[in-house]
């Protein structure tokens, strides 16, 4: 009796690695052994760089965030701190969106971190 090798789930897994590798150069979108390797890598880079692009994101808040408050002559620690101090519940992001697009706002916000 011969060997039963189950080829319709290995179809499969084969199918979906390689489908995950397409675009790859050469044998690595193309061969399943260096299309594995080339997916796990390329999952951990993604898996990585989730974390990295918030990091980034997060760095052109606080740039964003310090150009303007040097514009209304204050620092940006200073500026964090007595906005926590007055109370106020802005997150960066929203910070760094009013510096951009509504500098009055802004300016209004830099005064009361100075008041407190």
């Amino acid at each position: 009796m011969p060997r039963a090798m189950n080829n319709v789930a290995a179809h499969r897994r084969h199918k979906k690695v390689l489908n995950r590798a397409r675009g790859n150069y050469a044998g690595r979108g193309k061969l399943y052994r260096t299309a594995i390797e080339t997916v796990h890598k390329g999952m951990a880079y993604a898996y990585r760089d989730r974390k990295v692009n918030k990091r980034n994101f997060r760095r052109l808040w606080i740039t964003r965030i310090t150009a303007a408050a040097k514009i209304n002559g204050i620092n940006y620690s200073t500026l964090i701190r007595g906005l926590k101090k007055a109370g106020v519940a802005l997150d960066r992001k929203m910070l760094a969106d009013i510096a951009v697009r509504d500098a009055a706002t802004f300016g209004r916000l830099a005064d009361m971190a100075k008041s407190a």
